[in-house]
């Protein structure tokens, strides 16, 4: 039977809190494992190994799983960055990479190259949807799809809506294009944006219209995951509030709302879609 998981992400433990100190790795790993979680996610580039490897025995003491974001920022910092996710047994392995050609004739060796580097290591490698990255816009990404029909997709949704500062109410062709995203997307990130910002706060009443949008796609995204993926396969949902300058402050640098508790909203979503989607295919005999 299919299932989903739920993750949170190391980098949305972070306070960046003008009158607090940040927690230690112990402290969110127990916060995380708490709250029933499924796993962490981590986020290393070359120049952070050191800082990530200090977490690798909590994953077993706490009994959660592990999910990367990687971060090259050269083309030949990717098979390193492998080589250490593979060693934490990950669920998934993405990145955000940071190698970034002007045009797509440019990206899709890159692509193909990284591609072969995790093949060779047994990892199904996946390419996010985000900005300052190799896949930093949506029409660029659109082309580099049609041009590399394995591809798989991270989806973090709230970058396009910025970078193309979608208005509300959505067109249809704007509605198609996130789709083509859709189909494509095997991970999903549970972020809402709106047309001017990457992360607003979900339980603010100005941010309903966009809050329902992010709802639809998900559960979009998910229907076409499992109609595509086998019986007994895992989605992964990975809750990835960013601390500031990702989540607005105020002038004395206090948050605007409360992103532990956002995150465990967003897991609540991503659970009750996907249970009215058991229903659904259910129904269908599925």
């Amino acid at each position: 039977m299919q299932k989903l998981e739920v993750f949170q992400s190391l980098w949305a433990m972070g306070l960046r809190h003008p009158d607090k100190d940040e927690r230690s790795h112990e402290q969110n790993f127990a916060m995380v494992a708490e709250a029933g979680y499924h796993g962490m996610c981590l986020d290393p580039s070359l120049n952070t190994l050191a800082f990530y490897d200090e977490t690798r025995e909590l994953f077993d003491k706490y009994k959660l799983k592990s999910m990367f974001n990687l971060f090259p920022k050269k083309v030949n910092e990717m098979k390193p960055l492998l080589e250490f996710a593979k060693g934490f047994n990950p669920a998934k392995v993405n990145t955000i990479g940071q190698v970034m050609p002007i045009g797509v004739v440019g990206a899709i060796p890159v692509i193909y190259r990284w591609l072969q580097e995790a093949d060779d290591m047994g990892i199904n490698l996946l390419f996010e949807t985000h900005r300052d990255g190799i896949l930093n816009d949506l029409f660029y990404t659109l082309e580099v799809i049609d041009n590399i029909p394995e591809l798989e997709l991270t989806g973090d949704l709230s970058h396009f809506v910025v970078d193309r500062e979608f208005s509300l109410p959505l067109s249809l062709r704007d509605q198609s294009l996130i789709r083509r995203i859709l189909e494509r997307t095997d991970c999903f990130q549970g972020r809402i944006a709106c047309r001017e910002q990457v992360q607003i706060q979900i339980d603010f009443p100005q941010h309903q219209e966009w809050v329902n949008v992010f709802k639809v796609w998900w559960q979009q995204g998910m229907r076409l995951w499992r109609q595509r993926n086998a019986n007994d396969a895992t989605c992964i949902f990975l809750c990835e509030l960013g601390p500031p300058s990702y989540a607005i402050t105020d002038a004395k640098g206090y948050e605007l709302s409360d992103r532990w508790q956002e995150a465990l909203t967003l897991r609540r979503w991503a659970q009750e879609i996907w249970a009215e989607l058991d229903e659904e295919f259910a129904l269908q005999g599925k």
